[in-house]
């Protein structure tokens, strides 16, 4: 058992969701992003409560659909629903979990109040694998036992670290290692605290009793504070954040966030390189470089995009690095740029030999022109000027 003990990975994984609607937390190595990468995004959800009318629930269902978009060439969208029982009422439960069921398909995460109702919702969705919280349960042992009868997950609250290690490992004494630490009901300061110390003690002390995915539930009146609030965790440590707001104009700077934390870091995001035809664009279009870092380019893109002026936009392999760093890296030169221009055949797209530079590196420009043959024209230091460029070059053109 020794043995088995220290091949565990120092923080267990934990699966919610079947399929192509499975989602992963925990199975994290490091404190630090940059000494490897962390592994699995923090999980976005909300709560809903078994008492609201069915008109408003399938509102807020509707809400929650619309919560997925694009940013750099990747889907981002949140993960989980949870319901919780503050009925208390078997029937009430039932029927808005067979609701979110008809018009969800994101994992669950299932917050009855007692054991009959969960064993009632289980026997309807244990093939969902749903998550069980025992924040309201009268009689844990009963959640304890329906869990490893269904083979899901179970999240249970503890007071101080102690009690989470005590309660930690007698679950799995029993036999039910699917774990989550649920720290909901702390102030701020004391709930990062907590997130920090779990994880530190998990990865550095080798604590095994503490090695599980996080939880909290995030509910201040102010909107804005449960985002703020959302934030810090995902930063520190929590491996799902449960929220009450739905507004788009918060969950998405969130899912930027977790995107950007959650990113490789030996791995920049980057998009192919290649020349990319903006609009209908001719032998008369303008022609823009740029470097391959996948945020770069739809910077660019959408700039480009927004002058309405079909371009050529050609992006020189950079390994994923934006215009300043390639270029202070040797990897936007003058003599990659020239390469690039050779390898894309850029001569037989366009009449005239005109090419566009950022300007913070206006300073290759001579240099670019000698080894390219190519006009260089110094663009706007700021993508958001390239809009106000193109306008003006297509006048004077």
């Amino acid at each position: 058992s020794v043995l088995e003990e220290a091949s565990q990975p120092a923080i267990r994984l934990v699966e919610i969701g079947t399929g192509d609607n499975k989602v992963l937390a925990g199975n994290e190595t490091v404190l630090f992003r940059h000494e490897e990468k962390f592994h699995h995004p923090t999980l976005i959800g909300f709560v809903f409560d078994d008492g609201m009318k069915e008109v408003d629930l399938d509102a807020a269902l509707r809400e929650v659909r619309g919560l997925s978009f694009e940013r750099v060439g990747q889907k981002i969208a949140v993960d989980l629903i949870a319901l919780r029982g503050k009925t208390k009422n078997k029937q009430k439960f039932l029927s808005s979990l067979s609701r979110i069921r008809q018009q969800s398909k994101l994992g669950l995460v299932l917050m009855p109040a007692t054991a009959e109702i969960l064993s009632d919702a289980l026997k309807v969705c244990a093939q969902d694998k749903p998550l069980v919280s025992s924040a309201l349960a009268s009689d844990r042992g009963s959640f304890v036992s329906l869990c490893k009868e269904y083979k899901v997950p179970l999240a249970f609250c503890a007071t101080n670290l102690n009690e989470f290690a005590e309660g930690a490992k007698k679950l799995t004494q029993e036999g039910l290692g699917d774990i989550v630490l649920d720290i909901s009901e702390r102030r701020p300061s004391e709930r990062l605290w907590q997130l920090t110390q779990i994880r530190r003690l998990a990865i550095k002390k080798n604590e095994h009793r503490l090695g599980f995915p996080t939880m909290v539930i995030l509910e201040p009146e102010e909107d804005r504070q449960s985002v703020s609030e959302a934030a810090s965790c995902m930063v520190k440590y929590a491996s799902i954040v449960l929220l009450k707001t739905k507004k788009p104009e918060h969950i998405l700077p969130l899912l930027t966030l977790r995107q950007n934390i959650f990113t490789d870091p030996q791995k920049p995001l980057q998009v192919e390189p290649k020349v990319y035809p903006v609009g209908l664009a001719h032998a008369d279009s303008p022609v823009l470089v740029t470097t391959n870092f996948s945020l770069t380019y739809y910077t660019v893109l959408s700039e480009i995009e927004a002058s309405r002026i079909p371009s050529h936009l050609i992006c020189v392999n950079t390994e994923g690095m934006s215009v300043l760093t390639a270029w202070a890296a040797e990897k936007f030169t003058p003599e990659k740029i020239t390469n690039a221009l050779i390898e894309f055949k850029l001569s037989d797209l366009v009449k005239h030999k005109n090419l566009i530079i950022p300007g913070y590196v206006a300073m290759m420009s001579g240099d670019l022109e000698e080894k390219s043959g190519w006009k260089i024209l110094v663009g706007p230091r700021e993508a958001a000027g390239i809009t106000g460029f193109l306008k003006n070059l297509n006048v004077s053109g």
